[in-house]
């Protein structure tokens, strides 16, 4: 039995995959302890795992409508780096009197190599954005250029903050991109190899465990039996930037108000009270959304990796609308694979939507490529093949506890 600190940034799109993950160790005897923002601590807590939270991460960022603006991005950035030291001395502070063996964390946490430097512990970095940094900073991605990064204030708040972690805590800072796209001695990825587009970026410490697939323990408080027997449209934008564009609601009430479908969506957080939203439309601020896709025909969808991944893995066709981060990523390559079609948020249409979603509906091909990769991924062997991995890492460093 081993004890596990376990750091996650407070997004759900990062958290979700990670729960099925602790719910594994927990049930072959490892103690959790998992740090993340009070917002998160009743779904953490049923994994079993012990709740430790962050008092000032990312706290003016939980509520924050959120843009894509890259100047956005990085002004987050700096914010980030710039509280660096009061973040990782609150969190040494919270274990001082605590041992640990290995640490878990997200890719994108960003103080995960600095903590793992100073606890001199072995770490296992959780992907859940497995686009590459290049792929992300693409045209496709968020189109940060080199000479926007070289200008922008974060450079020098780096230098700054990098100086005094290596006086105070003699460690190697790790570079900047790098703190965002930490690697672990094993790194989990969520997804399939035929999924990615670039496996050479992928180096041997990298498994595949394929999409988070576990019990979430939903709050099913949903009218089912309006489903039955009809046919069944689920649309969501997700958690992060739903609320930048509402005339995406707009257009999805244009296209689907008044037909003989029913159709599902969530809005978490989107302020829709000037909208009339036409009865066929079941909308809620939560949507229980494995259970929504056992009685879902097609999706209308952000294409961020866990609704990617459950739509692929749940066989449904689907239309990407991608908005930011790893969505264009996520909805390009469904796209190449034959599996989705992609659209373009900006030139979007009640009559372009239509069109798609009849045509990845009626197309035989969407279906039977959404099933090679549905295939795929269940052939990786899941959250028991992460475990094993770890069980190997353990016995390779000594860890016997």
């Amino acid at each position: 039995m081993s004890n596990v600190l376990f750091f996650n940034i407070p997004a759900h799109g990062h958290i979700n995959p990670t729960l099925g993950l602790v719910d594994e160790l927990i049930r072959e005897g490892e103690n959790v302890a998992y740090f993340c923002t009070e917002e998160f601590k009743t779904k953490i807590e049923k994994t079993g795992a012990t709740f430790m939270s962050y008092t000032n991460f990312r706290r003016d960022e939980i509520n924050r409508k959120k843009g894509t603006n890259i100047n956005d991005y990085l002004d987050f950035i700096n914010k980030d780096i710039d509280k660096s030291q009061e973040i990782i001395n609150e969190i040494l502070d919270k274990i001082k009197n605590l041992k640990f063996d290995y640490i878990i964390h997200s890719s994108m946490f960003p103080y995960a190599n600095i903590i793992a430097q100073i606890l001199k512990l072995p770490t296992v970095s959780s992907f859940a954005i497995f686009a590459t940094p290049k792929e992300l900073m693409s045209k496709e991605g968020l189109s940060i250029s080199e000479e926007q990064i070289k200008n922008h204030p974060m450079i020098k708040t780096y230098e700054r903050v990098a100086h005094n972690l290596e006086e105070t805590y003699n460690i190697t800072m790790p570079n900047l991109i790098d703190m965002y796209f930490n690697n672990g001695d094993i790194n989990i990825a969520y997804t399939s190899k035929y999924f990615i587009t670039n496996p050479k970026y992928y180096n041997d410490n990298f498994i595949f465990i394929g999409p988070p697939i576990y019990n979430r323990k939903e709050n099913l408080d949903f009218p089912f039996e309006k489903l039955k027997d009809k046919k069944v449209i689920y649309i969501s934008l997700g958690t992060v930037f739903n609320n930048t564009d509402n005339r995406l609601y707009d257009i999805f009430f244009k296209s689907f108000g008044g037909s003989d479908v029913v159709v599902v969506m969530a809005a978490y957080n989107v302020d829709l009270s000037s909208f009339d939203i036409p009865k066929n439309f079941i909308v809620r601020n939560y949507v229980p959304q494995s259970e929504i896709l056992k009685y879902t025909d097609v999706a209308i969808t952000h294409a961020g990796m866990n609704s990617t991944n459950d739509l692929l893995y749940n066989n449904i066709p689907f239309v990407a609308i991608p908005i930011g981060a790893d969505q264009p990523y996520m909805a390009k390559r469904a796209s190449e694979l034959g599996a989705a079609i992609s659209l373009d948020k900006d030139k979007l249409t009640p009559e372009i939507l239509k069109n798609s979603v009849k045509k990845v509906l009626t197309d035989p091909s969407y279906i039977n490529n959404i099933k090679k990769i549905s295939s795929s991924f269940k052939l990786t062997g899941g959250y028991k093949k992460a475990v094993e991995e770890i069980s190997k890492l353990k016995k390779e460093k000594g860890i016997f506890a």
